[in-house]
């Protein structure tokens, strides 16, 4: 039966170094029983954020990184080293690092195909969701599912969780991944993990801070319409944080 933990940060800075602190210690606590650990990763202010922080955190040294792999739950549908790819700014604040100096290969992060005709990109979201769903499978365990220790979302001031938005068609899709058009948020198109995909994650952890996502926080703590705040089907199949700043939190009843 999965579990839900609500913590709270004073601030987004802390709120970060926590996270951080938090996550590093779930890849140790992963590796002390099985390899390799499986963790997604989040785009977004507080998401980047919290990836310095583990940059800079003496606990990364205490990782066996070749041991890692890392993953996206969503992506802009944009060309490679695109400034506004999650892959290119979690690169930019922590993965270039770990695969320069402490051990994190390169076929273990695992990107969501950019938009071009060249190897490995993809011409539309469709395509590139397709080719991350194999990317997948090939992971998978023996039932073809993906199984991820530890999952991070970042949550928009409309509730959105990935590339999954109110009212959008994406909510019901079918599979593990997702093409997406029509995003109200800037890039248009995008890839996402699905709800499925995300409900087979051993953690899910969603890392929100502001006073903008207050009352959506506080929506989905109070398991709301998942068509009006899709983060309350942000869910872990063991444990699921909501790690919040007092800004994002002040809402809660």
């Amino acid at each position: 039966m999965s579990t839900r933990l609500v913590v709270v940060h004073p601030d987004p800075d802390v709120l970060a170094e926590a996270a951080a602190a938090r996550l590093l210690t779930r890849l140790l606590d992963v590796q002390s029983v099985r390899r390799p650990a499986h963790v997604v990763l989040t785009g977004g202010t507080v998401g980047i954020q919290t990836l310095r922080a583990a940059a800079a955190s003496p606990l990364r040294a205490a990782v066996d990184w070749s041991g890692v792999h890392v993953w996206w739950g969503d992506e802009r549908f944009l060309p490679a080293g695109d400034a506004d790819r999650n892959e290119t700014q979690a690169r930019e604040a922590l993965l270039d690092d770990l695969v320069a100096s402490s051990g994190l290969r390169e076929e273990n992060v695992h990107a969501v195909p950019a938009r071009g005709d060249g190897p490995g990109e993809a011409a539309t979201p469709e395509d590139a969701a397709t080719s991350y769903a194999a990317e997948l499978a090939a992971h998978a365990e023996e039932d073809g599912t993906p199984h991820f220790d530890v999952l991070l979302l970042g949550m928009g001031p409309d509730g959105h969780v990935a590339s999954l938005f109110p009212e959008h068609h994406a909510l019901e899709a079918p599979g593990y991944t997702v093409g997406v058009h029509g995003s109200p948020k800037p890039p248009a198109e995008r890839v996402s993990l699905t709800f499925a995909a995300i409900g087979r994650a051993e953690e899910v952890w969603v890392v929100a801070a502001g006073s903008e996502k207050a009352e959506q926080a506080a929506a989905a703590l109070a398991d709301g319409p998942m068509t009006e705040v899709p983060a309350v089907r942000a869910v872990g199949h063991h444990r699921t944080l909501w790690l919040l700043d007092a800004a994002a939190a002040s809402a809660r009843g």
